[in-house]
C-alpha cells in the first residue's frame, strides 16, 4: 500500500494570513460594524481561494494511491495487472530530474482537451488523472500499460512512487 500525502505548507500559509487579517479587523469594527467586517471577510476570502486552487487540484487530480492491486491516480484506477512491470523498472533506474528539468518538463506536459492540445494529438503518453498538465514543478514518470499505451503520473517523491510499484507490479506478471 502506498499513499502520496499532498504537503500542506502553501495551504496553511495562506489560511494562516487570512484568519490573521480578518482577526486584525475584529477589534476596530466590533459591535458597531459587524456588516462591514462580514463583507471584508467575503471580499478577503475571494482573494484566498484562487490561492488555494492549484493545492486543491493538485490533491484531486494528482493523488496516488496504491491498494489491493489497483493503481489509483486522481479520478481513473489502473488493475496492476495491467501496468507493465519492465516500464516500471526502466523508470526506476532512470535518473532522477533537476529541478530546473522538473520544470521544463511540467511547463510541457499538456494534455487539455481542446484540438492540437490532446496528447494522442501530439503522440504523447496519456496524462493520468483527470487534470489537464502536470502542476508546475512536479515531477512526472512514464510507464506503460500491457497493451502498449503510454501513461504519464504526475509524481511528489519520484523514486518512492517507483519503488512501491516496483513492490505492487512484481508479482503480476513475467519480469
Amino acid at each position: 500500500m502506498y499513499i502520496e500525502k499532498a504537503p500542506k505548507t502553501w495551504s496553511a500559509i495562506c489560511i494562516a494570513l487570512y484568519l490573521a487579517g480578518i482577526a486584525a479587523m475584529a477589534p476596530d469594527t466590533f459591535p458597531d460594524e459587524i456588516g462591514l467586517w462580514f463583507g471584508l471577510s467575503a471580499l478577503f476570502l475571494l482573494i484566498l481561494l484562487p490561492c488555494l486552487a492549484i493545492p486543491i487540484s493538485k490533491v484531486i487530480y494528482h493523488r496516488i494511491r496504491i491498494h489491493q492491486e489497483i493503481l489509483r491516480v486522481g479520478r481513473e484506477r489502473i488493475p496492476l495487472g495491467d501496468v507493465d512491470p519492465v516500464s516500471v523498472h526502466t523508470a526506476l533506474q532512470g535518473a532522477n530530474p533537476t529541478p530546473m528539468q522538473r520544470y521544463a518538463s511540467s511547463a510541457g506536459t499538456i494534455d487539455a482537451p481542446v484540438p492540437g492540445l490532446r496528447a494522442a494529438d501530439r503522440g504523447a503518453p496519456r496524462l493520468v488523472g483527470g487534470g489537464w498538465s502536470v502542476p508546475m514543478g512536479m515531477d512526472s514518470v512514464v510507464i506503460s500499460t500491457r497493451q502498449g499505451e503510454q501513461l504519464t503520473i504526475a509524481t511528489r517523491d519520484r523514486s518512492a512512487f517507483l519503488k512501491a510499484l516496483a513492490d505492487a507490479t512484481a508479482g503480476t506478471g513475467q519480469f
